[in-house]
């Protein structure tokens, strides 16, 4: 067996993600035991390399490989270690090569774990919820764990009757045989590895009218008022962020109350997760309802190419809660972003949020500053350049990879003003500047 070769697609993530290939297609069929937690499963990856190379590493944790093989390329040796995957060649593969490999493998799924705690494949009272922001997809399957390697995916899950099934995309089938149903889910939209997700709890399922795309709301049956309460507002919400973002990116939003109590609620592309305690009318719930919601377009449809840059989903889905507040009769978004800065402004000046590092990559910081960031452009350009200018980004960066650099060039090219110095005091100094008068 050789030996693993550490390869590095992301300082801030180490350890995840190969650069030398991406995964175009994964194909998952998987059998999930309640008693014991069991995962089996036969993952597909469809690759194309995109550097030449002698190896493919995937990611991996905790769950063993039983057995592996490779077409398109002569597999030599391969190794299974600290959840690196190194598949090593007869010979190096040319750049524009395509591979499939397949995984068969099995075990008891595990967070897995990292400078900002663990993330993955989490085993509720009864059902499990998949939450693998940023490095927790390789909990569940084997992959090539970086935020730019965005592929199409089907998920086949077998689970007892009587669980519902939850994942990406649209459910294509749904078949049961003795005791146990098989739920597949296709999403044909590039999705990175993080956002994949299968959530599975004993539910129902309850369709929302008067929105532009389906949406569903999936709960406990012993929730369905307090469900029905909390998220009474969750068309509206879809409704205004579209007018706002342009269209919604994907075929349709579904969320995921489950029985537990979560810390935090989480997204994923094209659905969003919360606990139990978040079927809440307060501003506390309703503003995580309305920013899981605006993740679907910057995060899930827009997504960072670098953890660096986590601002351009955090700080756009913080926004996204002030124009909610505005928009549902709350505090406007000026005044939002008045008490903000007053609350920031008395925190540590030591936050470059451009570059924040590995331990502060969901720093509350991140997500004020990067929602005073769009407050100060406002005020800058106007409100009409300002919205003309989401709907453009989100447009033009429709399904794709963005950075920092790509949207305060599209800010400077829509505006046609000079953003250079608020830009760097904003993003590149740790400083935080005072917010600009109105234009």
């Amino acid at each position: 067996m050789s030996q693993a070769v550490e390869v590095q697609a992301d300082a801030l993530v180490p350890r995840h993600g190969d650069p030398s290939y991406g995964v175009e297609h994964y194909d998952l069929d998987l059998t999930w035991k309640h008693l014991g937690n069991h995962l089996s499963g036969r993952a597909v990856l469809d690759l194309v390399v995109e550097r030449p190379t002698r190896r493919l590493v995937l990611d991996l944790h905790a769950l063993t490989v039983g057995k592996l093989s490779v077409q398109g390329a002569r597999l030599a040796q391969w190794n299974h270690r600290q959840g690196r995957l190194v598949l090593k060649l007869g010979s190096e593969l040319a750049a524009g090569s395509r591979v499939r490999v397949t995984v068969a493998y099995a075990g008891v799924p595990r967070p897995v774990p990292g400078p900002d705690g663990e993330a993955g494949w989490e085993e509720l009272e009864d059902g499990v919820i998949v939450a693998s922001q940023p490095h927790g997809a390789p909990s569940w399957f084997p992959c090539n764990d970086r935020p730019s390697d965005k592929a199409t995916y089907r998920i086949g899950l077998t689970v007892a009757s009587g669980y519902t099934v939850v994942a990406n995309g649209r459910l294509v089938e749904k078949r049961a045989a003795s005791s146990r149903t098989t739920w597949v889910h296709v999403q044909d939209q590039p999705m990175a590895t993080y956002l994949a997700t299968a959530q599975i709890g004993r539910y129902l399922s309850r369709p929302l009218n008067g929105a532009s795309v389906p949406v569903t709301i999936v709960h406990p049956a012993r929730l369905t008022a307090a469900v029905a309460t909390g998220f009474a507002r969750q068309v509206e919400m879809l409704e205004v962020f579209t007018r706002f973002f342009g269209a919604y990116p994907f075929d349709s939003y579904t969320v995921v109350v489950t029985d537990d109590d979560l810390e935090i609620p989480l997204e994923s592309q094209g659905l969003s997760t919360f606990g139990a305690n978040y079927a809440r009318t307060d501003w506390g719930a309703q503003r995580l309802i309305a920013h899981e919601l605006s993740h679907q377009w910057f995060g899930n449809s827009l997504t960072l190419a670098h953890w660096r840059d986590i601002w351009l989903h955090e700080g756009f889905a913080c926004y996204a809660e002030w124009l909610w507040s505005e928009e549902s009769g709350g505090p406007s978004a000026a005044e939002q972003a008045r008490r903000h800065w007053t609350r920031l402004h008395a925190q540590p000046q030591d936050l470059v949020l451009a570059d924040p590092g590995p331990t502060e990559l969901f720093d509350d910081r991140i997500y004020t500053r990067g929602a005073l960031v769009l407050q100060a452009l406002r005020l800058t350009v106007g409100d009409a350049a300002f919205f003309d200018l989401l709907r453009a980004w989100v447009a033009e960066h429709r399904y794709g990879s963005i950075t920092t650099a790509d949207f305060t060039a599209a800010a400077a090219a829509h505006s046609g003003l000079d953003l250079g110095d608020l830009f760097r005091r904003w993003l590149h100094q740790p400083k935080l500047p005072a917010l600009p008068p109105a234009r």
